[in-house]
């Protein structure tokens, strides 16, 4: 754990009411328990269903997640209760999802222990799911809840589908299902038509478990109050599956029936990286990095940097400070937190070009754009800097996983996990690093060409100097790469750094050209 940082937890319990406006607020009013942040709440008379979503520490997310369990089993019939969408219970899901600071093995015990005490404390029968599922078949929520609060009534009844804690029937609250997964994305697309049977074979033909898309959950139905059609989606991982890639399925299968796309919707929260990666698609960009290129990712990155109390990032030191921990027999700062120090100076380089061309007799012409580069680099140069540090706390985190320990099977399984995610990230920030220093080259070409010629060596220098930043970090990347087990990335990587390789050796030469013409 990071220090003056809490570990955060986000929960988003699902209950079976969207109708009566007083149950919807106690449900809301229990969960708000002290430490516990209400980031969503959304509610739909057609679904009969509310969803909301927390985040606290994990204590604190505990308690609320038991507080709206309760108050839901107090006020929630399930003999009476019906609704478009699936269900099984007054509190139908409860995942627990890791947020900051908090490993999915975390959530995992929190899920547990939570279906353990509405089980065993309440009374309702509680099944776990994903992650904290006991056994692979439950690992699929839409398997747990099959059959819905009549089905799993009956099966239960007849000594079939028991739940993992609690009795071995279903009461008027029904069953609970508790989990614990990465972020999901709740995705409805809504098409012109009354066939719901055309809107279930489309949603059939997207969902994974009927051979459509990898990690989608999918049903169709008409929705009377609307007068339309909508196939309702689950996205449980829209890093490999997007929902760009959700959406035009939807609207090719449609196409078939005839049925054209009214509107979308996202229900409760989205990951930010999942909209962006949209937007690129729609909008063809090309090379759009959301780490890099989002504001508000960025600005985050920055604040959280400043919030870390007693460590001295690389900015904070003097020139003598950090090249005696460079050179000390210390593994951190290593390679690539010198590679990003390296983007800073070379991008502090361009800025000096660009500023001793502004203002100067016979440069009104690119006046403009060399303020634009000031602002360009300044901004390189603090990037860089954070990259530094981020590359340090990435080797860091490396070697506390190797230190876990490794006795019991689950300790081999829960280090090699951990040293994994420690690994990624070793890889990821030096590329990171290596894409910032190209971007950065091409502002070093562009002084060289366009600004003061008495500066142009500065340029030059620059980019000799982002050279050594990128080919520092892409050596970082490689090495790194050789303990990955994710082959996928590896394999984006691995030709990543080839293509840099190939950008950086093209920007050096064009810049190298200019500079020759200034000589």
């Amino acid at each position: 754990m990071s220090e003056g940082r809490r570990p955060l937890v986000e929960i988003v319990p699902n209950f079976s009411e969207g109708r009566r406006q007083d149950v919807i607020d106690a449900v809301i009013d229990a969960l708000l328990v002290p430490g516990v942040t209400l980031l969503n709440k959304q509610w739909d008379p057609d679904h009969n269903r509310l969803d909301a979503s927390l985040v606290g520490s994990p204590e604190a997310v505990k308690r609320s997640a038991l507080a709206g369990a309760a108050k839901a089993a107090e006020l929630i019939d399930m003999t009476r209760h019906h609704g478009s969408h699936p269900r099984m219970g007054a509190v139908d899901v409860i995942p627990f999802l890791p947020i900051r600071d908090v490993t999915m093995d975390e959530c995992v015990e929190l899920a547990r222990a939570v279906a353990r005490e509405i089980g065993e404390g309440l009374g309702i029968p509680a099944y776990c799911y994903e992650h904290a599922a006991f056994a692979p078949e439950r690992r699929s929520l839409a398997e747990v809840r099959k059959g819905e609060y009549e089905g799993l009534k009956g099966d239960v009844a007849g000594g079939k589908r028991l739940p993992d804690f609690g009795p071995h029937q279903l009461g008027r609250a029904g069953a609970v299902a508790v989990g614990a997964r990465k972020p999901l994305v709740a995705f409805n697309m809504y098409l012109a038509g009354t066939d719901e049977k055309a809107a279930k074979d489309i949603a059939r033909r997207v969902r994974e478990a009927t051979g459509g898309l990898k990690n989608v959950r999918a049903i169709g139905f008409f929705v009377p109050e609307r007068g339309c059609l909508t196939v309702s989606m689950n996205l449980v991982d829209t890093d490999a599956t997007p929902i760009y890639r959700a959406f035009n399925l939807v609207k090719l299968e449609a196409s078939r029936f005839g049925l054209p796309v009214i509107s979308s919707e996202i229900v409760g929260l989205v990951p930010q990286a999942a909209i962006a990666e949209s937007a690129a698609f729609w909008l063809q960009l090309e090379g759009f990095d959301p780490e890099e290129q989002v504001l508000e990712t960025v600005v985050q990155r920055a604040g959280e940097q400043a919030e870390r109390p007693g460590k001295v990032g690389v900015a904070g030191q003097t020139v003598e400070g950090f090249l005696g921990a460079l050179a000390s027999d210390a593994a951190t700062p290593g390679g690539g937190t010198a590679a990003a120090l390296a983007g800073a100076i070379g991008t502090s380089l361009v800025a000096m070009v660009a500023r001793v061309t502004i203002g100067k007799k016979g440069f009104e012409q690119v006046q403009d754009r060399m303020e634009q580069i000031v602002a360009e680099a300044d901004a390189a140069r603090a990037e860089f800097l954070g990259l530094a540090d981020l590359d340090a706390e990435a080797f860091d985190s490396v070697m506390q996983a190797y230190r876990l320990p490794k006795e019991a099977d689950e300790d081999k399984r829960a280090r090699s996990e951990a040293i994994q995610r420690a690994m990624t990230a070793a890889a990821e920030v030096p590329a990171r690093v290596a894409r910032r220093g190209v971007a950065a080259l091409d502002l070093a070409r562009e002084v060289t060409e366009t600004g003061n010629p008495n500066a142009a060596s500065d340029g030059a220098a620059a980019a000799q100097i982002l050279r050594s930043a990128v080919e520092g970090a892409l050596a970082n990347v490689e090495i790194n790469l050789a303990s990955l087990k994710d082959m996928d990335l590896t394999s984006r990587l691995r030709t990543e750094v080839e293509t840099l390789r190939k950008q950086t050796d093209e920007a050096v030469a064009a810049t190298e050209t200019a500079f020759r013409q200034c000589v």
